[in-house]
């Protein structure tokens, strides 16, 4: 089985840490427990990274490079390079996803 690392990159740190400022407004323990949950989901994806889904709303365009994981009400955008995971977003679902994404996917990865 081929090993995978799994890195951050700046916009999904700056996601995650909005995320977890949020949840902290309401709960100090729930966000702790949400920050730490979410990272485990992104680590777990070094198993079997290409059997995750497609991000749906870049599949219909062509861009069938990018997985995705679904975790509670957050969706975390991965894309897989050899032996490399980079996640590259953790979003609301609530959110227009397909708008954050073109404008992200479009601009040239930033270093995790």
């Amino acid at each position: 089985m081929q090993t995978y690392t799994v890195t951050w990159t700046d916009n999904a740190q700056y996601d995650l840490e909005l995320i977890i400022e949020y949840i902290k407004i309401e709960s100090v323990t729930i966000a702790k427990e949400t920050f730490f949950a979410i990272k485990d989901a992104c680590d777990h994806v070094r198993y079997m990274p290409t059997r995750k889904r497609i991000v749906p709303e870049l599949q219909h365009i062509g861009m069938t490079q990018y997985k995705e994981v679904l975790f509670k009400r957050w969706r975390i955008i991965v894309s897989i390079k050899e032996s490399t995971i980079a996640v590259l977003a953790v979003l609301d679902s609530s959110r227009n996803v397909e708008d954050i994404l073109f404008q992200r996917l479009m601009k040239p990865h930033q270093k995790a």
